[in-house]
Formats: structure tokens, C-alpha cells, sequence
């Protein structure tokens, strides 16, 4: 079984969520690639599905733009 960790994405959950466009807008600057789509990250889950990625397992897989390579500290959010 493989996991797919995604960067902030505006759904319409997340917009209830309490300073979350803060953290959204933040983790878009952080992220050397900024953040990932939703459809990209579609394009990430169908790529799973595929023969392609038969040998990859047991995994948590990380489709955010380097966000979990840059780390983040609650003091720039204000917090």
C-alpha cells in the first residue's frame, strides 16, 4: 500500500478550516514548486494505478511541490 501526501489544496472543507488560506498561501511560497493542483494530484493517483509503479511499495509519497523538504515553523503563521 502506497500514500499520497498533498500539498494544501482549496476544497471546500478546507475553506472552513480557520486560517487555512493563511497556511495555504504560505505553503505556496515555502514550496520550491509551490503547491500542487488537485488535478495534478489526480494525474499523481492515476499514475499509482498504472503499471508504472508496480515496484513501488509501502510508501508515503509526497506530491507538494518540496513542501516536506522545507520544513515550516508556527511563528511565521502567526501563531
Amino acid at each position: 500500500m502506497n500514500t499520497v501526501s498533498q500539498s494544501p489544496t482549496m476544497t471546500t472543507a478546507g475553506s472552513g478550516v480557520k486560517g487555512f488560506q493563511e497556511f495555504f498561501d504560505y505553503a505556496d511560497k515555502m514550496s520550491p514548486l509551490g503547491n500542487a493542483s488537485a488535478e495534478a494530484c489526480a494525474d499523481y493517483c492515476v499514475f499509482l494505478f498504472s503499471d508504472l509503479s508496480k515496484m513501488v511499495t509501502m510508501q508515503n509519497l509526497y506530491h507538494d511541490g518540496g513542501f516536506s523538504n522545507m520544513g515550516m515553523n508556527p511563528a511565521v503563521l502567526g501563531m
